[in-house]
């Protein structure tokens, strides 16, 4: 137990030492910085419960919203597949899988990848459309370690591997998160606390031909009375890097004791990040027989730090059933978006 204390001290200390990435300039540098699609949600329980989940989520489903909770899966191995129509007719493929080793704790594996499709090129000449498409790359993919340390502590580290590709510009990085779950805080039955820090790392910089470009200095174009001036030469562009969306979050979640038939979840989570203003996560869970689920959530960041907010309320289902040995999951979620169509996720889990 003194060990298991000592390094939850050592992972406090270093979740705090990041918040100095994840507190500047929040709610002061909306749409400066880059590699988004690491804060783009995953998992269809977590979305249905507004992103509340931080503090209760385990097993695989855990992945994205704290490592931590990874390490209290209920199977030896597990692996999830997920599609989200995200904004502006964006696909986001996901997959994930887990292997709980005995004794030293679980490696997990993830990979997220956005479906832009075909953008048409365009120049300052043509400027509707040469003809030509490309069509962009987002990928991100992580490794994760989870461990239980006791019955009621849990850590999680994740490195996460960013690859964009833009036309003939591309950019690649890494960043890393790292979180905690407690159960029974104060040895009250079924109070837990988490907190997680995602997505630190150095700055990122695209590079590419596309940033080659053809140009002359003034006057120093070759002419008949001046053979002898520069003629035009190829100069490349040193593109300016750009921060990762750093975050910090802190979360409780209260699971009251009922019957063995019946079970209610409250979750509630504070963000607190880089790029805009603070956000608020609440959530809630009813399951009947362990096998039916309904969930609702909310999210919301208030008006006088991210008026341009543009999420709220969710929703989702789920359904465990026990196939033969093979638990098999299949969650929905629905999240409300202004200005865009809403995000509708759906995702299967298999237990081994």
């Amino acid at each position: 137990m003194k060990i298991a204390i000592k390094i939850l001290v050592i992972m406090a200390v270093f979740l705090i030492i990041g918040l100095d990435s994840a507190y500047a300039g929040g709610g002061t540098r909306n749409g400066t910085g880059g590699a988004t699609e690491l804060s783009i949600p995953v998992g269809a329980r977590g979305i249905a419960l507004g992103g509340s989940s931080l503090a209760t989520e385990t097993g695989l489903d855990a992945l994205f919203w704290n490592p931590a909770g990874v390490a209290n899966m209920s199977n030896s191995a597990t692996a999830s597949f997920s599609h989200m129509n995200y904004i502006a007719n964006i696909g986001v493929e996901y997959g994930a899988v887990a292997a709980n080793f005995a004794g030293f704790g679980v490696i997990s594996f993830d990979i997220k990848s956005l479906n832009i499709g075909q953008i048409a090129v365009t120049t300052n000449d043509q400027p509707d459309g040469t003809g030509q498409t490309f069509n962009p790359q987002f990928l991100t993919a992580g490794l994760s370690f989870s461990k239980a340390l006791t019955d009621r502590i849990a850590i999680g580290l994740t490195f996460n591997y960013i690859s964009e590709t833009l036309a003939q510009v591309s950019s690649t990085g890494f960043a890393f998160n790292a979180g905690v779950q407690y159960k029974d805080l104060g040895d009250i039955p079924g109070l837990n606390f988490g907190l997680v820090i995602r997505n630190i790392g150095p700055q990122m910089t695209y590079t590419g031909p596309g940033l080659t470009v053809s140009a002359s200095p003034i006057g120093s174009t070759a002419t008949p009375t001046d053979p002898f001036s520069r003629p035009p030469s190829f100069y490349s562009i040193n593109a300016a890097g750009f921060d990762l969306p750093s975050a910090f979050d802190i979360g409780f979640g209260y699971t009251p004791k009922l019957d063995d038939m019946n079970s209610l979840q409250f979750s509630g989570v504070f963000e607190n990040n880089n790029f805009s203003g603070d956000v608020y996560n609440l959530g809630a869970e009813y399951g009947y027989n362990k096998t039916f689920f309904a969930r609702l959530g909310y999210t919301m960041s208030p008006k006088d730090q991210d008026p341009n907010y543009i999420y709220g309320f969710t929703a989702g289902a789920g359904i465990n059933y026990d196939l033969g040995g093979i638990d098999v999951k299949i969650d929905y979620a629905y999240r409300s978006v202004k200005y865009f169509s809403a995000n509708h996720v759906f995702e299967i889990s298999l237990g081994f």
